[in-house]
């Protein structure tokens, strides 16, 4: 099996669109301030792990991510839709991880692990402790997966465990982490607004 896509789904950090739910803690120029930097991170991390690495963004130009986020990575501009479709639409190459960049505490390890799960085992999560996931990779097409999910809600990762065993399927978990999207949430990493 060929290596894992490594797939970094993010916007521009323009003040006032970016990590909104923080905007009442951090103003609109803090909010972008703490996106720009956990995907800064989240790009390095990504770099390190040696596997190849795509980033999906929204809210400017090719030419500005890859001026922000550097080499390494190939640019496509998201797809229209919620979260589920631009999954979707991202899907092909197989295998693929998707990643996110809310997760702080991501490190190269967990990459690793993630790639090393697919080489046996179809679907990998990485659960996420607000009741979604940081990580979701796959080795075969499974749309399913990312069709009518009620996004953004603690729903995310139980619908997601129901619906693979639902269809026998045994997904590896990494380790629970937490994301970094709420004003309660800068508590955990004080270097993030520092």
């Amino acid at each position: 099996m060929p290596q894992p896509r490594l797939v970094l789904f993010t916007r521009y950090p323009v003040p006032g669109k970016a990590k909104t739910r923080l905007i009442p803690a951090l103003g609109d120029a803090g909010a972008a301030a703490i996106h720009r930097t956990l995907a800064e991170r989240t790009v390095a991390v990504m770099r390190e792990s040696g596997l190849p690495m795509e980033v999906r963004f929204t809210g400017a130009d090719r030419k500005d991510f890859a001026a922000w986020l550097g080499g390494g990575p190939s640019y496509q501009k998201q797809a229209d839709g919620d979260l589920g479709d631009r999954l979707r639409a991202a899907i092909n190459p197989l295998p693929v991880i998707f990643v996110g960049a809310d997760c702080p505490d991501l490190a190269v390890c967990h990459l690793e692990q993630a790639a090393k799960a697919l080489a046996d085992k179809d679907v990998v999560i990485g659960p996420a402790e607000d009741g979604g996931y940081w990580l979701i990779g796959i080795a075969k097409r499974y749309d399913w997966l990312f069709t009518d999910m009620d996004w953004g809600t603690d729903a995310v990762l139980p619908e997601t465990l129901k619906r693979l065993a639902d269809r026998d399927i045994d997904p590896v978990l990494l380790e629970t982490l937490a994301d970094c999207d709420r004003p309660d949430d800068l508590k955990r990493w004080p270097w993030l607004t520092a």
